[in-house]
């Protein structure tokens, strides 16, 4: 087993899963924050913006996982290293997010 597959592995996860708010927000037309706007991850882009970056996402996850090494679903390395983005990644994007988006509720003291 090559490590560097699971490090492609786990970006391909973080990767898949930043796809998701991205294109699902552009196809509900809602604007939505990505590195386009202006500040960079704080401003807002418009729908379309997000359909393209998160359709750009989906294809570089794509070629993460699929043309690096064999990924295996049946591998339990393989699905740790890919979950472990998609996990990583949510967190991070739930508290960054949630701070525009009402959903961060914690209190920092």
């Amino acid at each position: 087993m090559n490590w560097l597959h699971l490090v492609s592995y786990f970006f391909g996860g973080a990767i898949a899963a930043n796809a998701v708010p991205h294109f699902v927000s552009g196809m509900m037309g809602r604007a939505f924050q990505s590195p386009f706007a202006t500040p960079p991850g704080k401003g807002l882009s418009s729908s379309t913006v997000n359909v393209l970056w998160g359709f750009f996402n989906a294809g570089i996850a794509y070629l993460l996982v699929v043309h690096v090494g064999e990924f295996l679903l049946r591998s339990w390395l393989h699905v740790l290293a890919f979950g472990l983005g998609v996990l990583l990644i949510g967190i991070f994007s739930a508290r960054h997010f949630g701070q525009f988006h009402g959903g961060n509720t914690s209190t920092r003291a």
